[in-house]
């Protein structure tokens, strides 16, 4: 045990030693320290003004001013998108400027950007009128031609409007009136022309036709040019439309429907000399309005690329500027002595850096008095910290979607870097597609610079992010794809001759009658012959079974020795005694016993059958093996594994709760705390009497010992562990099952598909062939079975492993960094 103390310790065994400091910070150098500390990124600020709401804080008004030059920078940005602009490629260096000087600039900006738009919109607005006049005119030509022919094409009759009086005026339709040369005046037809959207034309026409009974005609005809809304920025599609009718009182109607509907009525004169004379005027407007909206957009452009060219660095500025006052109002502020008084949590081998800051922001703000640093006392569970890299990041990320660590526990991370594509490999072990996942991963890895730099999708980031992941787990599908001599299912004689032959020269029989050995047994991995003989599907069954089996008794067992280290580390004898020693005796008297009686018929190449041996186990323990008897006094040592299973059982669940409440009752509360795995006095040991109110220094309350809840909850525990031995480790055959699965879909698509379509001696064919087999690949095999197998070594990290010792009720160290603020936190 004194060689295991000695060991240096892993820096992802267990997480960052911890420290609550206190930071008295003189009101004048407050925004520099903060500033200093978000550079470095080394210290998590509690809050200490919990119990006030964001209006009530000290820095409000900062924190205002800050969110509503924000609010001007996203409007900046929405404008440059609308004009099709983006961000400059070469953003101005980090010129230094006051934020009161941004705030003044941003203002200024916006003003002339919302003035430009307003002015924009009035001269696009009228520029469509005006487009729409002409186009109005244009039309009205053919619906007022006197020979009837506007009716052939653009209008819609309603033949309905039939009356009962035999005036020719009343009777006839405003068709039959307006045609008769002299009618119209006669009869007072009138007309109303104007543009309409074509997506309301429809239910337009039909209030119309019901608002006057059907004693209209309406005329429409598509727009020759599309319309820009101003507000949308979006072309619309119109359709220009004249309606005929008869009496003010229609025309009163006709006026409010196309008030309603969005309608755009423009008055047009009967004469053609008119009509010709009033288009050239604006034709004229047009062409003057047109050059005046480009002088206006040009601008507009202009202003915007100079904002552009500052963007980028006003927004980080802004950002940055808004994370540090609302740091500030998490610190509490004394009025009398003019200092800020702060909490916070940062790893022990910081507190050099954190000191130099410190020193810098007092300087740098020629404050003449220093901030004070200093270490605090905590019983409360400091946050969990680990310093990962590129390579190990991934998969620290994989263990804290389950649950983030205690503080100082053991980190599944560690393992997790080999057990986790090793197990997918072991479902997915085939090395053509284990090398397909290869030059995957090394394409992502060699564009790791600029992906990294690069805004990815949801998808494509997530791939990213496991690049690493991605690395080895193709790397241990060709180690075991190697072991199963599968290349795309197809079995290849790498490491020598085989040493299995046919019995007949055209291994006619290979099929049904099987093969004989003729000599010594293949180097590495399975045998090329097996591929196709009558023992294949059997003899790749019992491999993959019970080579599942010993992995995952070998992985249970690691996590139960982690959990001896956990209790260790923590001092915690008693989860050594009650919970360790009986949880290993138990797992490995049944099924570290079915592990060695797996080796031992590999070993020596028995017949016997295990199914048989650990059923009887159970039933008839006293009975004789017979010629399933593996070794000599097989019998006796499986009557004492028995016993010893059973004792371990009241062995976990009986002697801890008492001993608790035991100590509860004899020891002191210190000593009952330690026992409960509580964490010890961080730090220094000085203790000071005027401690804060809300300092982490005060425990929250001693929670009173509750013998009833304890001992169910060891009783859960103990059932849970004792059924979890039985179906943790035929959740482990999931291994087998996946495995087989993808060995037989790949010989699937091999045989049923490839060779199939080879056999024909027709280009065409072959052609089709290949390609269904290389999109069955790639969608199938290389993405659904990579997707499953991945979730499947998740589900066993997560549960068959990791809550053998994992407890994951810690919380993240987030410190207060200017390197992790995101667009999400304007």
């Amino acid at each position: 045990m004194e060689y295991i103390d000695r060991l240096p310790s892993m820096d992802l065994m267990r997480s960052e030693k911890m420290m609550l400091a206190q930071l008295i910070i003189p009101v004048e150098s407050a925004h520099r320290a903060v500033s200093y500390l978000g550079q470095l990124g080394l210290l998590q600020f509690r809050d200490l003004n919990d119990d006030k709401s964001p209006f009530q804080r000290t820095f409000v008004n900062q924190v205002k001013r800050c969110a509503e030059m924000s609010r001007k920078l996203r409007f900046f940005k929405d404008q440059m998108h609308k004009a099709g602009l983006g961000l400059s490629p070469h953003p101005a260096s980090n010129t230094d400027i006051e934020l009161e000087d941004l705030e003044v600039g941003l203002a200024e900006h916006e003003h002339e950007l919302i003035e430009m738009n307003h002015n924009s919109e009035k001269l696009q607005k009228t520029y469509n009128e005006l487009l729409e006049f002409k186009m109005v005119l244009q039309k009205a030509g053919d619906f007022l031609m006197p020979d009837g022919n506007h009716s052939a094409d653009h209008e819609t009759e309603l033949d309905e409007n039939v009356h009962a009086n035999n005036d020719y005026a009343d009777s006839a339709s405003l068709l039959e009136q307006e045609m008769q040369p002299g009618m119209s005046d006669q009869s007072g037809v009138k007309f109303v022309s104007g543009v309409i959207c074509k997506s309301k034309a429809l239910r337009f026409e039909r209030m119309l036709f019901r608002t006057t009974r059907g004693n209209m005609l309406f005329n429409q005809a598509p727009a020759d040019d599309p319309i820009v809304d101003p507000a949308s920025n979006e072309m619309v599609e119109n359709i220009v439309f004249m309606v005929f009718f008869s009496g003010e009182q229609a025309r009163k109607k006709i006026h409010k429907i196309c008030e309603a509907f969005g309608a755009n009525c423009y008055p047009v004169p009967e004469d053609s000399i008119k009509r010709r004379q009033i288009t050239r005027d604006v034709l004229s407007r047009l062409s003057e309005l047109e050059t005046t909206l480009e002088a206006g957009l040009r601008h507009r452009d202009a202003a915007l690329n100079s904002i552009a060219f500052q963007l980028t660095k006003w927004m980080n500025m802004v950002r940055r500027e808004k994370a540090i006052y609302d740091t500030l109002n998490m610190l509490n502020f004394d009025v009398t002595k003019k200092c800020l008084v702060g909490e916070g949590w940062c790893p022990i081998f910081a507190k050099t850096m954190i000191q130099d800051a410190l020193q810098r922001a007092t300087f740098d703000s020629s404050s003449q008095v220093g901030i004070i640093f200093h270490v605090m006392d905590s019983i409360e569970s400091p946050p969990t910290f680990f310093r990962t890299n590129h390579f190990t990041n991934a998969y620290q990320e994989i263990v804290d979607a389950y649950g983030v660590a205690k503080y100082q526990e053991a980190n599944p991370a560690v393992y997790t870097v080999i057990t986790f594509p090793f197990l997918f490999a072991v479902m997915f072990g085939d090395w053509g597609h284990g090398i397909c996942l290869l030059l995957g991963a090394l394409v992502l890895i060699a564009r790791e610079k600029r992906l990294g730099s690069q805004k990815l999708g949801s998808f494509m980031e997530m791939l990213f992010g496991g690049r690493y992941v991605l690395l080895l787990m193709a790397l241990f599908s060709i180690y075991c794809g190697f072991i199963y001599n599968e290349f795309f299912s197809v079995p290849f004689h790498i490491f020598g001759s085989s040493a299995y032959k046919c019995r007949d020269a055209t291994c006619s029989e290979a099929g049904t009658i099987g093969l004989i050995k003729v000599g010594d047994t293949y180097p590495f991995g399975v045998d090329p012959s097996w591929r196709g003989s009558r023992s294949e599907l059997p003899f790749l069954n019992s491999l993959k079974m019970k080579m599942s089996i010993l992995f995952g008794v070998s992985q249970m067992n690691l996590g139960i020795i982690i959990s001896y280290f956990n209790a260790r580390f923590f001092k915690n004898s008693i989860d050594i005694k009650y919970q360790f020693v009986p949880q290993m005796i138990f797992l490995n008297s049944l099924f570290g016993y079915l592990s060695l009686l797996i080796i031992i018929k590999w070993c020596t190449g028995s017949q016997a059958d295990l199914y048989h041996v650990m059923i009887y186990m159970f039933l008839s323990p006293f009975e004789d093996l017979g010629e399933n008897k593996l070794f000599w006094g097989q019998g006796v040592l499986q009557v004492i594994l028995l016993l010893v299973a059973v004792i371990a059982v009241p062995w976990m669940l009986f002697p801890k709760p008492f001993i608790l409440k035991k100590l509860h009752t004899e020891v002191a509360p210190a000593l009952i705390r330690f026992q409960g795995r509580a964490y010890g006095i961080l730090g220094t040991s000085d203790m000071y009497s005027d401690e804060e109110p809300d300092s982490a220094r005060h425990p929250h309350g001693e929670e009173e010992f509750n013998f009833s809840e304890v001992f169910v909850h060891q009783m859960i525990h103990s059932i849970e562990f004792v059924l979890g031995a039985v179906s943790n480790t035929a959740s482990y055959l999931r291994l087998w099952a996946l495995s087989l699965a993808h060995s037989e879909l790949s010989t699937v698509f091999y045989e049923k598909v490839l060779l199939l379509a080879w056999g024909y001696n027709n280009f065409m064919i072959r052609l089709v062939g290949l390609a269904v087999f290389a999109f069955a690949t790639a969608f199938i095999l290389l993405m659904m079975e990579t997707l499953s197998a991945f979730l499947h070594a998740l589900r066993l990290h997560w549960v068959e492993f990791q809550n053998k010792f994992y407890s994951g009720d810690g919380y993240k160290f987030k410190p207060f960094s200017f390197a992790s603020l995101t667009d999400e936190d304007e």
